[in-house]
């Protein structure tokens, strides 16, 4: 079992899943080229070898169930290419059903032999699936009615839908008995990590330009009293910058106004009053007519774009100490080579750290390998977007709470 909080989320090691009939929920919603409609990514398809593979080594016949982009986007396309990808990384046919609940789909999940494999089509080509609202809502919906009495239970494995409250996420715990994939199970182990008191200390590094995302995540962290450190940099570390009292430039200072950032201030204020572990930089690397300097914190005249110098050695004497690391965004602009040093020192501090890290966010997860050697025992690489803000924001995640009730309710 994996405790949470409250929660207590059964794994494939609870719940021993042999020569059954299961449906296991995936994520694997892919980016998608405009132009030609095929995939572009298939890093999230790769990732379910482990689950698939075991459940099959059991003697199960799986149906797989996920969703690809929303209605009306350009990525809102059937599965088909998916149930290709996914034959070709297991050395195991997946067939395309180009169906979810329909009477063909239904006839043929109950004519499945021992280890066979079957992936349904978009879910979300089902209205209901669209919908959030509360598991016991949904298990009264057509999609739980019509496919539930076709399987001995549930698995669900995507996390990065976790924060859904979606029919295919919490409706089919009600009724089945479900379990953790080893995906979910990765996530959410790691992640218990940050709410665990005998791991400490504990540093969070968080950056990039989703401000709001992150005034989110501090406010929590230090509500919760669940950060030793926070360690800012991006346009999070100017808003504290300014918050504190800090001369940033009149430039910076008309970025974080464009941005429409100026009105969180008195949030990142009211954070630094109540005592939050807030670092801010105390030099910064800037651009001033095309040529590039560091300059101290209290004085900037050029436009930020990184970290400087002297803050990237507090910040990884900060990291060099920590038990747990979560990273979140980059500490300046990346895409440009000349500000790209700050994110990745840090990163290479944390990897070469005794501590345990946990990456989020594609910009910093872009930045692993170019000579980081990556232990999986220790560095964990999170899947989840929004599951994993929301997480960090400390709100709850309707999948975990599903498979939780599901566990006391039904049990094995």
């Amino acid at each position: 079992m994996i405790k949470v909080n409250d929660l207590e989320i059964p794994t494939l090691d609870d719940i021993n899943f042999s020569d059954n009939r299961l449906l296991v929920r995936i994520d694997i919603n892919s980016p998608v080229d405009p132009k030609t409609g095929k995939l572009i990514d298939d890093s999230r398809i790769k990732a379910y070898n482990d689950t698939i593979k075991e459940l099959i080594n059991k003697g199960n016949s799986l149906v797989l169930i996920s969703h690809q982009g929303r209605p009306g986007d350009s990525d809102f396309i059937s599965l088909e290419e998916h149930a290709e990808l996914l034959s070709k990384y297991l050395d195991t046919k997946v067939e395309f059903i180009e169906d979810v609940m329909g009477p063909y789909a239904r006839e043929r999940i109950k004519s499945m032999k021992r280890g066979e494999v079957i992936l349904l089509d978009n879910v979300r080509f089902v209205s209901e699936e669209l919908i959030e609202a509360p598991p016991s809502q949904h298990a009264k919906s057509y999609l739980i009615k019509r496919l539930s009495p076709l399987f001995d239970g549930y698995v669900n494995d995507a996390f990065a839908a976790a924060h859904r409250s979606q029919a295919s996420i919490v409706g089919f715990p009600m009724v089945l008995k479900s379990t953790a994939g080893r995906v979910m199970e990765k996530e959410v182990s790691a992640l218990a990590k940050i709410f665990n008191a005998e791991e400490f200390p504990k540093v969070f590094v968080l950056g990039g330009g989703k401000v709001l995302d992150s005034i989110r995540i501090i406010e929590n962290l230090v509500k919760r009293r669940l950060a030793d450190r926070i360690l800012t940099g991006g346009l999070i570390a100017e808003l504290f910058a300014v918050a504190k009292g800090l001369d940033l430039g009149k430039e910076n200072m008309q970025i974080l106004e464009k941005k429409g950032l100026i009105s969180l201030i008195p949030r990142a204020r009211k954070i630094l009053l109540s005592g939050g572990p807030i670092e801010i930089p105390v030099d910064f690397k800037v651009e001033k007519e095309g040529k590039v300097s560091e300059e101290p914190g209290n004085k900037v005249t050029g436009v930020i774009k990184d970290i400087g110098s002297t803050t990237v050695g507090i910040y990884s004497s900060f990291i060099k100490d920590a038990k747990v690391i979560v990273m979140r965004g980059p500490m300046g602009v990346i895409e440009d080579e000349r500000f790209r040093e700050g994110s990745k020192k840090l990163l290479d501090s944390a990897v070469e750290s005794q501590g345990y890290l946990i990456i989020g966010g594609g910009h910093m997860i872009s930045m692993l390998g170019g000579g980081s050697e990556i232990n999986p025992s220790k560095v964990h690489v999170s899947t989840g977007g929004g599951a994993l803000l929301l997480f960090l924001a400390g709100e709850r995640l309707p999948a975990l709470e599903a498979l939780d009730l599901s566990y006391k309710v039904i049990k094995k």
